[in-house]
């Protein structure tokens, strides 16, 4: 037996495992595939391009890496399994080889306010420990450290029966020590709320007079309210008594029974409180920011001077240091003072600390501190701090999926993110990327090219091989690899200038600079030099200001195009008045939906543990109106029809004839301008890319007045030869009077402006500085700064 063994052992030909060494996907179909087959090296690089919407991530993310978590899922009990988000099976008819997958996206991590980079990746977990370990005094275990844990004592008794009568009382005391500040429960900040911008006092609640966003009309919220008993509501709020008064604005939660329906009433200032100032800024709704703006005032806590901590907390110190001021370090001076750390018994907890404070020095993120909060974080800046704790994993074969990790890096800092994809590679994984920047394509293994176009005219493999082939190839993106855009010859004037004086937000060191309007102005430098901190800390956000950020929209598979640029109520009303109906029958999500799906088109069965199963409605047939809406046309076409028209066939039916809508037609032409002529008006947004969902955005931002167009990387998701229509759409823009200032990396848009305003020279406390201002010619003959480097070698000055 033994020798059997060892001849096995040593058998000249290839192990069949060894014959396991590709991802093999037939026949995929999800979202716009068309039938999709492909065979992917696993232990490479694969880099995905293709123009935005070609249907990359859906392969990449909705396919392989969906069905791999899948898989996984289905491992665990059943017991588990009910507690799992239930994962549909991907449409797509074989897929083999997959092994365990790492999706490493572009979503923004969470937007609680108690959520920071350092509770997001364990560093916080990490200097708690070593706090309640070398800390002096010393005050307590690691939770005596946390904001997020506030203190807690309780005392009291109870009694236990020793049955024939025998009874005793025994008292308990518990207590808990916390790091949490009492005064602003970890948040960092207080609001003051301005009242008159919430109810006008003049009016009794009869008159509906609030301000606030969803207090209106009969709804239940107001209802609550008037209803409660408390108040005489033909009364004036000014007229108030003093117990009247504190009842509507500080009233603790009471129960009352409004119209047979036990609900409860409680203070107006408290229930805020908990509804809109709960949530992070960066997380709501615009109107219900513009609200917050409005009638919010957010100050730094007085008592724990927005560290979050209480004054015990900030007690405990290390040498001169205490956790405050170790999580208000940047990132990279955090890591030299761990270094500098001696103490033999937590010698495994400085080194885990060391390695992931060092990760994120390596990642280009040194200039974050662990106090930041999560949701200001850019999708770039999101996306590197994730990847974190997978940089000194022990895992191998596993396979990691990254969409476009270049987004928000300055081309200085793309090498460094390429080293890092190789680096996964190199231990034995297989790495899959989303991406557009020839940067990062030029160190692919394997090459898989997506197209020919986007939506229902792309989802298919149009090359797949080596970079040269992909070169000769002939495809869209072989064609634009080496495209390079041109310095131009000659810069509009400016017509006047928007002056900055003593920024000062976050890094920025007193910032004098005079930003011209009337024409194109990037303003660039590598990422954390300052550029967010000065455009949109240091520019007013006034009626004339529209600012166009990176928040990535929100929607549910109801919302669509039509719905989210407004496009639908016009629609809408030309329904109606052509029919001499109400416009409530033209929405499927009111009056006009299918009562059998509710408007969904799909019926959802869920099945416990197993994944739910989507269905078509049979009675409406998926098209999500009941049967007597679908009867009521216009211009030839019913309600469904229109909704599954492109951008470019709904332009057309309402610039003319008897269909002609020039609302309708406005909105239609700026999500043409954008590039997305070729999106059906009802496609849900759940479908849409990344680069789809920013335009979209984008489009919709041109129709707000204004003079001034602030962009935060517009060119994100943008495949290379869509970036030359989005400078044809910045050009349009300036030509029409409007100034425009663009946050940009691309090295294309930054040679097409008129003026650049380059930040710098480092990141975090190492820049904060103007080290250019000009135009792109004078930045490219000086080649004083990075930037100029490497846009002199991007136009090949």
């Amino acid at each position: 037996m033994s020798k059997a063994t060892t001849a096995d052992r040593q058998s000249p030909g290839p192990h069949v495992a060894d014959s396991h060494d590709v991802i093999r996907v037939h026949g995929a179909r999800e979202n716009n595939l068309r039938d999709v087959s492909i065979e992917i090296p696993k232990r490479r690089l694969t880099v995905f391009t293709g123009v935005s919407g070609s249907g990359k991530s859906s392969l990449v993310f909705d396919t392989i890496a969906a069905e791999s978590q899948r898989l996984i899922n289905e491992t665990y009990s059943a017991f588990l399994q009910g507690f799992m988000p239930n994962l549909a099976r991907p449409e797509v008819d074989v897929l083999d080889g997959l092994t365990t997958a790492i999706a490493v996206d572009q979503q923004r991590m969470g937007s609680d306010p108690r959520s920071t980079v350092g509770t997001a990746t364990d560093a916080n977990a990490m200097l708690r420990i070593l706090f309640s370990r070398l800390g002096t005094p010393h005050i307590g275990p690691p939770g005596a450290f946390s904001f997020n844990t506030a203190s807690v004592s309780a005392s009291g008794g109870f009694t236990v029966d020793r049955g024939a009568d025998k009874t005793r009382t025994e008292k308990v005391s518990f207590s808990r020590t916390g790091g949490m500040c009492t005064h602003c429960e970890g948040r960092g900040t207080v609001s003051d709320i301005d009242l008159t911008e919430l109810y006008d006092d003049s009016k009794s609640l009869s008159e509906d007079p609030f301000t606030i966003p969803t207090y209106t009309g009969d709804g239940w919220v107001v209802r609550v309210i008037t209803e409660s008993g408390f108040f005489d509501k033909e009364k004036p709020i000014r007229e108030y008594t003093k117990k009247e008064r504190h009842d509507f604005l500080y009233r603790e939660p009471v129960k009352v029974k409004i119209s047979g329906v036990n609900l409860t009433y409680e203070g107006l200032i408290p229930k805020l409180q908990k509804s809109f100032l709960s949530k992070d800024r960066e997380s709501m709704q615009p109107h219900i920011r513009a609200f917050v703006d409005r009638a919010v005032t957010f100050t730094r806590c007085p008592d724990c001077d927005g560290t979050r901590l209480s004054e015990l907390a900030r007690s405990s110190k290390i040498g001169e240091v205490n956790i405050a001021d170790a999580c208000a370090m940047e990132i990279r001076d955090l890591a030299e003072w761990v270094r500098g750390l001696d103490e033999p018994s937590v010698a495994p907890l400085l080194t885990k600390l060391q390695h992931t404070l060092d990760s994120f020095v390596e990642i280009g993120l040194g200039y974050l501190s662990l106090d930041r909060s999560s949701g200001t974080l850019s999708g770039g800046e999101a996306q590197r701090t994730k990847m974190i704790r997978h940089l000194g994993s022990s895992l191998t074969d596993v396979t990691y999926v990254f969409d476009e990790p270049s987004i928000g890096l300055h081309p200085h800092d793309i090498q460094r993110m390429n080293n890092l994809l190789l680096r996964l590679r190199d231990k034995g994984n297989t790495v899959l990327v989303v991406e557009h920047k020839p940067e990062t394509i030029a160190i692919a293994d394997h090459v898989v090219d997506l197209g020919p176009g986007a939506g229902t005219a792309g989802g298919t493999v149009c090359f797949e091989g080596t970079l040269e082939g992909l070169r000769a190839s002939g495809t869209v993106t072989g064609r634009h690899l080496d495209d390079r855009a041109k310095i131009k010859a000659t810069v509009r004037k400016p017509t006047g200038a928007l002056e900055i004086r003593g920024a000062s937000a976050n890094n920025l060191q007193g910032v004098d600079v005079d930003v011209p309007l009337g024409v194109l102005t990037v303003v660039t430098g590598v990422a954390g030099s300052g550029k967010s901190s000065l455009v949109h800390g240091s520019i007013p956000t006034d009626e004339g200001v529209v600012a166009i950020d990176q928040t990535p929209i929100r929607g549910s598979r109801r919302s669509n195009p039509a719905t989210y640029t407004g496009l639908a109520d016009p629609i809408r009303k030309a329904f109606a008045k052509a029919n001499g109906v109400k416009p409530a029958l033209f929405s499927a999500n009111s009056e006009g939906a299918c009562p059998t799906c509710n408007g969904a088109g799909v019926i959802y069965t869920d099945l416990a543990i197993m994944q739910s199963v989507a269905t078509p409605c049979e009675e409406c047939e998926g098209r999500r109106f009941e049967a007597s809406v679908l009867e009521y046309r216009l211009g030839g076409r019913d309600i469904s029809e229109v909704l599954a028209m492109p951008v470019t066939e709904a332009e057309e039916f309402f610039g003319s004839g008897e269909a002609r809508t020039p609302a309708a037609h406005k909105i239609l032409e700026r999500l043409a301008d954008v590039g997305l002529g070729y999106l059906t008006l009802g496609q849900p947004l759940t479908t849409l890319s990344g680069g789809e969902r920013q335009r979209l955005k984008l489009a919709t931002h041109m129709g707000d007045k204004g003079g001034v167009y602030v962009l935060d990387e517009p060119t994100t998701g943008l495949h290379l030869a869509d970036v030359e229509q989005l400078l044809g759409l910045l050009d349009r823009l300036v030509d029409s009077g409007k100034s425009v200032i663009v946050i940009e990396h691309h090295q294309a848009v930054m040679a097409h402006a008129d003026w650049i305003i380059d930040l710098g020279p480092g990141a975090g406390h190492d820049g904060g500085r103007i080290v250019f201002e000009g135009t792109p010619a004078d930045l490219v003959e000086a080649r004083s700064t990075l930037t100029g480097e490497h846009l002199a070698a991007y136009v090949g000055a």
